[in-house]
């Protein structure tokens, strides 16, 4: 399978909806308070999940690239089946299975393989298949697709590198999610657990990199698909300290994360440089920024480990 790692590019497509509503802006204070009232939903850990993510290539020749209107009929195709699983299409034409939360890692596995097998049969009567690697060993990264969100992740991540690229349209990964945790402090509360999982990730990586090549190339790294995360840079795909109240720590490591873009109604979305949300609440510039701001502002940030209400490794 895929590296494991932290979350994926492609959540909260935005539609016109998404950009209008919310309308009322939000100050710094509110900003700080939504955020940690989100962030760990405390309780019982009783479920998990993961979300699966991989390449889609022709099994004959899995070096070349696929046409795109070969996966776009493959991809309509797949959501034609029922799965218990929500199915998402990432920015270079990868396909991802969410689980819904299990009360077992069997529950969970069980109902995952299912998908894959509905998936794999769908994708073989186009003569496509899965590539379960971190990242493609063969191909430059190509987008597949063309929105908004998009346009506005690329223009702002190629002011770093190509990492951002290869991020998007080239790499695959393993996501876990896991109950935060009680409130109260102990070896299962949210603090705790919190500290575990970012001591893990480095094990986590090492125990699963697939994806020692880029270009029919070694890279001279196991895992190319964090190297590329780690050139992505702190602000964007960094971890916050973990040795402080991980709600005020969050919250302030949003606040103080860089804005990808500032959404239009129509055309095509701003791309600020070195504005931070804290800065844009104190600025209220291009525009005062909103709720809705901040929710799609949480989807642009790709820590080791990221508070949902649960946490996802």
């Amino acid at each position: 399978m895929s590296d494991a790692s932290s979350g994926d590019c492609t959540e909260h497509h935005c539609t016109k909806h998404d950009c209008t509503r919310h309308r009322a802006a939000v100050t710094e204070a509110e900003v700080d308070a939504l955020i940690r009232g989100i962030c760990f939903k405390t309780g019982p850990p009783r479920t998990l999940g993961v979300e699966v993510e991989w390449l889609v290539r022709d099994p004959e020749r899995p070096w070349l690239p696929v046409p795109p209107e070969r996966l776009e009929a493959a991809h309509a195709a797949v959501r034609t089946v029922p799965l218990d699983s929500p199915l998402t299409v990432e920015p270079g034409g990868q396909l991802e299975l969410s689980s819904l939360p299990a009360a077992s890692l069997t529950e969970c596995v069980t109902s995952v393989s299912a998908d894959l097998t509905a998936v794999r049969k769908v994708l073989a009567g186009h003569g496509l298949a899965l590539l379960g690697v971190g990242h493609d060993p063969w191909q430059e990264p190509r987008r597949f697709l063309r929105e908004p969100r998009y346009d506005a992740m690329e223009a702002c991540l190629d002011r770093t590198g190509r990492a951002g690229r290869h991020m998007m349209c080239a790499s695959a990964s393993v996501q876990v999610c896991v109950d935060a945790g009680y409130e109260e402090p102990g070896p299962l509360g949210y603090e705790r657990r919190w500290w575990l999982a970012h001591q893990l990730g480095a094990v986590l990586v090492a125990a699963f990199a697939n994806s020692p090549l880029a270009s029919r190339r070694p890279t001279g790294w196991c895992s190319t698909r964090q190297l590329h995360w780690m050139e992505i840079g702190p602000g964007r795909a960094g971890a916050p300290p973990t040795d402080g109240e991980p709600r005020a720590d969050w919250a302030r490591h949003v606040l103080d994360s860089p804005v990808m873009c500032v959404r239009r109604d129509e055309g095509p979305w701003d791309v600020p440089e070195g504005l931070t949300f804290r800065e844009w609440t104190r600025s209220r510039a291009p525009r005062p920024p909103t709720r809705a701001d901040l929710d799609y502002h949480l989807t642009t940030l790709f820590p080791p480990v990221r508070p949902r209400g649960h946490l996802e490794l």
